[in-house]
């Protein structure tokens, strides 16, 4: 690592090297440049050359790579790029600023690419028909402003790249990546993932706090934090990335905060979850593509809605840029191992063939107003746009005034973090969280009160199965998971406790080779006698064998925290359900099965010779009865059948 001065990187845009320059801290800016290759799966990105020796590359991951993963999405052909470090120089932050060009950059025909009705249009659709018929949570659906730019390429990204030094702050990467005729600059807010000595790092942000005119208060970002709406939205998302940490790390991941990313003209709430995980990092990038803050949850069914919903591929919007450098230490030690820093792709500019790109999306929940989610995303344009420079820093874009109100870009807002009231409104948050993901996962003594037993966690793409499977081993039980697509009869024969887990939409069309696998194997787990619990879809499709009627709520209780009775027990449980299953109010029993259900009939527990089952998801951070409540079930459904 060399130091080199300012004047350098004038240079390398004049000459047409590719480049990266990043900011992951206040004084200095790495300089990285080398050869660009292109390769087809994470798996293919080079961390060793020819001789074996390891490498440093930086890779742009599109949200195309889903398809790694069998998730769908409009194909694009955007490539993973991959920029393999040559040299690595540190320039000083200061004086680079000073060398940058500062002339705006021109931008011609400036606008969305959607129009606000027609957004709000597909916000109101995506809620009737994904989240009002139980396909998900949460989905993000983004739009693009798009603008001509005459300005070279190279010189419109250091430009821009200064109006981001000298204006924006909370980044966590702030960059400018130059790759041939392709542009990349932004200041990302969030880390997606990172690996660093066997560490592995998640940081989940939801909320968007808009600055008023005049900046934050202590009372208006205290009307943001008691949103029901904005506190949902920040839950949903963790539940979707401890599914992810609990894929990749064997103590499943801890949840640490809720914190403030505090920016120039936004304010976010967050959390930090960590855990530890042996993964080649390539592996743990591809089992956490990608961010639900950017796609939605259920993941995979997310990305199914981004499909049918937006009109265009993402190219490289809501995908990662992620550095993988060598250990040192391990390289002493004769290990072949990287870390891996990987920033989600978003409050990016894309440059290429002359047209400015800068997508943003808004996250549709339940409580969505679709004005609301319209101003959202004027909002996170207006922010990249005067971030950059590209528009004045001291208005916002020109929209309607009935849709867009109050989303002028301000000066930087006194830090309110370390205000007493703000720090316990935050601290609050957690009250009503599950103990088991804030604390340390330690065994249990002895080995958990299933020590020694074995489980089959059926998935049914929702991935709060890894969850699931991770508080069954902290239980004792030998949980190993298997998608509904892959298990067969003789597996689940074998099994000795079959858990039959949850997934999206509607459980009363066995339509689909999903509904219909879910339904035959709960079916034929039941007519063994032998061990099943089943959890949220799968707990409806067992009532429905029992004749229970199935319906949808008349609002769903996506990412909603209820306090319901458990046969004779009150737990707090997270529920994420559109459909329930409903009896007569008052029933108690049906055929073999208890029935635990609440006064309007809503089923949430069943249980029988052989079987358990539960409406909510106990693996939820929103379970602050989850561990209890799941080891009362599993032990149910393990006393033996009587002849």
């Amino acid at each position: 690592m060399t130091d080199a001065g300012p004047a350098d990187l004038i240079d390398l845009a004049a000459r047409g090297v590719p480049f990266a320059l990043i900011a992951r801290d206040a004084g200095s800016i790495e300089v990285l440049t080398g050869d660009v290759v292109d390769v087809e799966l994470l798996g293919d990105i080079p961390l060793h050359d020819a001789a074996g020796a390891p490498l440093e590359v930086l890779a742009l991951v599109p949200f195309r790579q889903v398809r790694e993963r069998g998730f769908e999405c409009h194909d694009d052909g955007a490539p993973l790029r991959c920029l393999i470090v040559r040299e690595r120089r540190v320039v000083d932050r200061e004086a680079t600023i000073a060398e940058l060009p500062s002339a705006p950059v021109p931008l011609a025909d400036p606008g969305f690419d959607i129009a606000d009705e027609e957004y709000a249009d597909i916000v109101r659709r995506v809620i009737a028909d994904e989240i009002g018929l139980g396909e998900g949570a949460n989905f993000v659906i983004r739009r693009d402003f798009t603008a001509g730019v005459t300005t070279d390429a190279a010189t419109a990204a250091l430009t821009w790249f200064r109006a981001l030094l000298e204006g924006e702050r909370g980044a966590y990467w702030t960059f400018a990546i130059v790759t041939g005729d392709h542009v990349a600059v932004g200041a990302s807010p969030e880390a997606h993932v990172s690996a660093r000595d066997g560490v592995v790092t998640m940081n989940p942000i939801s909320g968007t706090f808009r600055h008023p005119a005049g900046g934050a208060t202590i009372e208006t970002l205290t009307e943001f934090l008691e949103s029901t709406k904005e506190t949902e939205e920040l839950f949903m998302v963790v539940d979707e990335e401890l599914k992810m940490m609990s894929a990749v790390c064997s103590d499943g991941g801890r949840i640490t905060g809720p914190h403030l990313k505090e920016m120039s003209r936004l304010t976010h709430t967050e959390y930090v979850l960590r855990g530890r995980s042996r993964l080649d990092p390539r592996e743990i990038l591809r089992e956490t593509m990608f961010a639900p803050t950017v796609t939605g949850s259920p993941m995979q069914n997310a990305c199914t809605v981004i499909t049918r919903h937006e009109r265009s591929p993402r190219g490289y919007y809501s995908g990662v840029a992620a550095l993988f450098t060598p250990r040192t230490d391990a390289i002493l030690a004769g290990e072949s191992t990287h870390d891996l820093d990987a920033p989600i792709l978003i409050r990016t500019a894309y440059l290429q063939d002359g047209r400015l790109r800068v997508p943003v999306g808004a996250t549709l929940v339940r409580h969505s107003d679709p004005y609301g989610e319209v101003s959202e995303t004027h909002g996170k344009a207006a922010g990249v746009l005067g971030a950059i420079g590209a528009v004045p820093r001291d208005r916002p874009l020109e929209v309607r005034a009935d849709v867009i109100d109050e989303d002028a870009p301000t000066a930087d807002p006194l830090p309110l973090a370390d205000d007493p009231g703000i720090a316990a409104l935050l601290a609050s948050r957690n009250e009503r969280l599950a103990s088991f993901w804030l604390n340390p996962q330690h065994a249990l003594a002895g080995g958990g009160p299933f020590h020694g037993r074995s489980a089959v966690v059926v998935d049914a793409e929702d991935r709060f199965t890894t969850m699931l499977a991770h508080q069954l081993r902290h239980l004792g039980l030998n949980a190993r998971i298997v998608p509904w697509s892959a298990v067969t009869d003789d597996e689940i024969d074998a099994a000795e406790l079959v858990v039959a887990g949850p997934g999206p939409g509607d459980p009363r069309d066995p339509g689909t080779p999903r509904m219909r696998r879910m339904r035959e194997v709960v079916a034929h787990r039941r007519a063994t006698g032998r061990p099943l619990l089943a959890v949220c879809l799968s707990h409806q499709i067992l009532a429905d064998g029992f004749g229970i009627a199935l319906a949808p709520l008349d609002a769903p209780h996506q990412g909603l925290q209820k306090t319901v009775d458990v046969f004779g027990q009150s737990a707090s449980i997270g529920f994420y359900n559109t459909f329930t299953a409903r009896v007569e109010p008052g029933t108690t029993t049906v055929g073999d099965a208890e029935v635990s259900a609440d006064a309007d009939g809503d089923v949430y527990a069943l249980r029988g010779p052989g079987f358990a089952s539960i409406q909510g998801h106990l693996e939820s951070i929103l379970s602050r009865d989850g561990m209890s409540t799941l080891e009362r079930l599993v032990a149910s459904a393990l006393v033996p059948v009587q002849a």
